[in-house]
């Protein structure tokens, strides 16, 4: 049989089957297959290049395929064409399996944030129960780290330069005057600091002055000013509890929106702001709040009423969420997702700070109006 009726060239190394004679322009072959050795050969067919076809057949079916050894002696690495391998075609109407379902994700380390927040828990309520001044100390270097996290963002971010030595010394100042001498010593160490940020930014040459300190100011403001109503908050007399119900109040408040939100959560509060919080987390803050307001009200606070309780709820559900709210425009605007990486699975202290902070005076205000200031 001519080899062209198989669609393809004489392969070197083959032999007619009927002469047994090299095929006309064929190589010759190599020593080990001289005449005589080539006529005791059994001959071999002849195959198309298979490649043209898409693939070829198993080895193990007898067929011959390219680029394979012929003979027994014939080294597999002088192959002539790379061996194709299978691709059998798929079964269109085999079940294809269901893709497995996606679990919702928190978002952050679960148990990293659990520790963190049950370890600094522990800190402040040893604190705050033990010796008053101690607390007073805790709240000063959280103010301090949390100034620190702010301007240091403001710079990267934006290349504002708020001077953060005014602002720590200046904050702290705040905080301890807000314990010794109440609101009225507040505002003036916070007036103080401002003037301060003025006159140190002063030693800077003047390009960028006024963004610089009218953010020192706000930082002074925003930070260590608002956490002053917690010190003021200490100075009555069952301070304590005071200060405990505010912590828990806040922190019952953002559980419940995340636990219902994470469950229930289907319509956006905020999605420009925060794309997380959704309506039903924030009714989950009012509701678990709420709860937990009637119930401090009557048994930790003396003279306090259950009804008092639910409005104090009320009000820190809704001061926590825009506190949130807040420093989530801020990190929005600077492009971030966390003020530090100080706590791990929260980010850093202002992270943590954020609902606490617009909380703390609107507390202290309404124990005012409840209860008196003790």
């Amino acid at each position: 049989m001519n080899d062209s009726s198989w669609g393809a060239p004489p392969h070197a190394g083959y032999w007619a089957p009927s002469d047994g004679g090299p095929v006309p322009g064929a190589a010759p072959a190599g020593p080990t297959y001289d005449a005589h050795n080539a006529q005791q050969t059994r001959p071999m067919p002849v195959v198309p290049d298979v490649s043209a076809h898409g693939g070829d057949q198993d080895d193990d079916r007898g067929a011959a395929r390219l680029g394979g050894p012929l003979f027994r002696d014939e080294s597999p690495t002088a192959q002539p064409h790379p061996a194709v391998p299978q691709n059998p075609e798929p079964m269109h109407d085999a079940p294809q399996p269901a893709p497995a379902p996606q679990k919702k994700s928190a978002g952050r380390d679960l148990g990293a944030a659990i520790g963190v927040g049950v370890g600094l828990g522990a800190v402040i309520v040893a604190s705050l129960f033990i010796v008053k001044a101690v607390f007073v100390g805790v709240v000063a270097v959280a103010v301090v780290v949390g100034l620190w996290e702010l301007t240091k963002r403001l710079d990267e971010r934006k290349g504002i330069k708020a001077p953060i030595v005014p602002l720590a010394v200046g904050g702290a100042a705040m905080v301890v005057a807000g314990y010794v001498r109440g609101a009225e010593g507040a505002w003036v160490a916070m007036a103080l600091t401002a003037l301060a940020v003025l006159v140190w930014r002063m030693t800077e040459p003047p390009e960028g002055y006024l963004k610089d300190v009218t953010a020192g100011v706000f930082a002074a403001f925003y930070v260590p000013f608002l956490a002053t109503f917690v010190a003021m908050m200490l100075t009555a007399e069952d301070g304590p509890r005071r200060v405990f119900m505010f912590l828990l109040l806040t922190v019952v408040s953002d559980t419940g929106a995340y636990a219902v939100g994470w469950r229930f959560g289907r319509h956006k509060l905020a999605p420009r702001i925060s794309p997380g919080k959704t309506r039903e987390g924030l009714l989950g803050a009012v509701s678990f709040a709420m709860v937990a307001g009637a119930l401090c009200m009557q048994f930790l606070i003396d003279d306090g009423m259950w009804w008092q309780g639910l409005l104090l709820g009320l009000a820190v559900a809704a001061s926590a969420t825009l506190g949130d709210l807040g420093e989530s425009m801020i990190k929005r605007d600077l492009g971030i997702k966390d003020m530090g990486t100080l706590l791990p699975g929260h980010g850093g202290i202002m992270d943590r700070l954020d609902s606490l902070l617009p909380t703390a005076p609107v507390v202290w205000l309404l124990l005012v109006l409840f209860v008196g200031s003790g």
